[in-house]
């Protein structure tokens, strides 16, 4: 039996209400009966299908760089992809998002260049660096320290009189066993902040099943815990994460009937690749099972629905398709067009270089002066 076994996510056996995941489409990317699907424009609807196409692209090119050498360790989002687009289409400007090391797509959605993923990869600092008009704050890696910081932030809209935002903040299933998101969570719930937790349960903590991280039914059952609203939405369907991640933020930022301001969202999805591309995930789970999830595939569901719609044609389709790679090709290009001097590999380690760094410098100037005099 697979490590990782939600088949009950869809399965026809009846679930308790808690524990059943809320979904817009079915698998085929047909709206299930009685479902709501949310209300977007035919341009909202392209705008987010084309941002996980990007998504995907950006994905594989970016794996394949790595393999190639020309980027450093990478996090695959395939899979996620689509949990990741939807939530950040549900942001407004003026919103703050949390991101951790794999939300490459939430953060692009959110206004972060698509370059500058790939630049700190590339060992260039200032690609982490956020622009002083986008609203997202650099990759969390320490696993869960983002979580007390952001609800931090979200108490302070409420200090400043600031009624219009809310923050976003990803986490995942394995940050779930760390003490910094128990402590945010509680400050979150004890001081009703405007903040929206977004744990994508990708089943995994890198090799660590969600088995072995803990004895709860659902992630989304922890928030009772912390006095705050729990949601369980299937991540691979995108129109079901953006209406409950909207529905989330509309609350956080003006909640009714004496609602808690806070919502934890497990958002129940699957990585296709490996957990970063210094991971071997064959030694935890089968080819079955990635098999088994790859049919519950976004890209493929939004698609569809789409196409039933009349939204999505092959003229549509193949329009969308250049525009995405051309800008990761722009992408790739200007990440690389980049240039650093070598010092600043110490730069804030070091008050001054000391000698032995500096006796390194000029060897290196040497063997690249005398390589460009070769090369002249």
């Amino acid at each position: 039996m697979s490590m990782y076994d939600q088949s009950r996510l869809y399965s026809d056996r009846p679930e308790p209400p808690s524990s059943d995941p809320i979904r817009v489409l079915d698998v085929d990317g047909q709206p299930l009966p009685g479902a709501t699907v949310p209300d977007l424009s035919e341009p909202q609807l392209l705008a987010m299908y084309e941002d996980l196409r990007l998504a995907r692209h950006f994905d594989e090119r970016a794996v394949s760089l790595q393999r190639q050498g020309r980027i450093a360790s990478y996090a695959p989002m395939a899979g996620q992809d689509g949990s990741q687009v939807a939530s950040s289409h549900a942001l407004a400007d003026a919103d703050w998002l949390f991101p951790t090391y794999r939300e490459h797509a939430a953060k692009v959605v959110h206004g972060v260049d698509l370059s500058s993923i790939l630049s700190p990869l590339m060992g260039h600092r200032e690609g982490y660096a956020v622009p002083d008009d986008v609203n997202v704050m650099p990759e969390y890696i320490p696993v869960g320290t983002q979580v007390p910081q952001a609800a931090g932030m979200a108490w302070s809209f409420g200090l400043r009189g600031l009624e219009d935002r809310a923050v976003l903040c990803h986490l995942g299933d394995g940050a779930t066993s760390e003490g910094d998101v128990h402590e945010g969570l509680t400050f979150a719930g004890v001081f009703d902040v405007p903040a929206v937790f977004l744990c994508n349960n990708n089943g995994y903590a890198i090799s660590t099943p969600l088995s072995r991280q803990t004895a709860s039914e659902t992630l989304a059952g922890k928030a009772a815990a912390y006095g705050i609203d729990g949601v369980r939405v299937d991540g691979m369907d995108p129109l079901a994460v953006y209406q409950v991640v909207s529905e989330a933020l509309s609350k956080a930022k003006a909640p009714i009937d004496g609602e808690p301001r806070p919502t934890f969202i497990e958002s129940v999805q699957y990585r296709y690749g490996a957990h970063t591309t210094a991971d071997d995930p064959s030694r935890y789970r089968d080819d079955d099972e990635v098999e088994q999830w790859r049919e519950r595939d976004p890209l493929d569901r939004l698609g569809a629905y789409l196409e039933s719609e009349g939204i999505l044609d092959d003229d549509r389709e193949a329009e969308i398709r250049d525009r995405v790679e051309a800008r990761v090709d722009e992408a790739v290009a200007a990440a690389e067009s980049v240039e650093s001097p070598l010092e600043d590999l110490v730069d804030h380690v070091y008050a001054e270089a000391p000698a032995r760094l500096r006796e390194q410098y000029e060897a290196v100037d040497r063997r690249q002066a005398s390589r460009a005099e070769v090369g002249r």
